[in-house]
């Protein structure tokens, strides 16, 4: 007896595994931590890669985020960019393309690239950054910057900027 027998263990395991394996167009995704509204997102298209050894999520026609933080819900912070990909393991996100990030206060920072280490709760760039606070003072991060996750602190290097100091009243002087 002759039998012609193909070992398809040995051609499967050339193909490539990096391929979506989600799609979904025009999303609107809504995050939950225990009954709060933590996440809103919009994105034309967002790929899942998770046949991969390192799973990621990739928004390459741009996203459209509103976050909400638990002592201010009603007024959401907001994150623009042209692209954006996050790493399902490493719990790490990357915004690149005129990203815009507007704080719960009202800050505005502008850059072309921004990182968010969601373990360190740390966000960072070696971009220029631009900032407009919401009281009309600019400052400008030359070569970046790094800030808590949350905004209540951050870094800027090479800095400069313009301020509003509060104006002294002649009793005071």
């Amino acid at each position: 007896m002759a039998s012609c027998e193909e070992d398809l263990t040995k051609n499967n395991s050339k193909q490539s595994k990096n391929f979506a394996s989600q799609i979904i167009n025009n999303a609107y995704i809504i995050q939950r931590d225990s009954g709060f509204i933590s996440m809103k997102a919009k994105a034309p298209i967002i790929e899942k890669y998770e046949l991969i050894d390192s799973p990621y999520t990739v928004a390459r026609k741009g996203i459209d985020i509103q976050f909400f933080d638990k002592k201010k819900p009603k007024i959401p912070g907001t994150i623009k960019a042209k692209y954006a990909r996050f790493y399902d393991y490493k719990k790490f996100y990357e915004a690149r393309g005129n990203v815009r990030i507007t704080t719960n206060e009202g800050d505005k920072f502008a850059m072309q690239s921004v990182y968010w280490d969601q373990i360190k709760k740390s966000i960072y760039t070696r971009d220029t950054v631009y900032v407009t606070r919401k009281d009309g003072s600019t400052l400008i991060g030359a070569h970046g910057m790094r800030a808590k996750d949350d905004f209540s602190e951050y870094v800027f290097f090479q800095n400069s900027g313009d301020f509003a100091a509060p104006e002294i009243s002649p009793n005071k002087k």
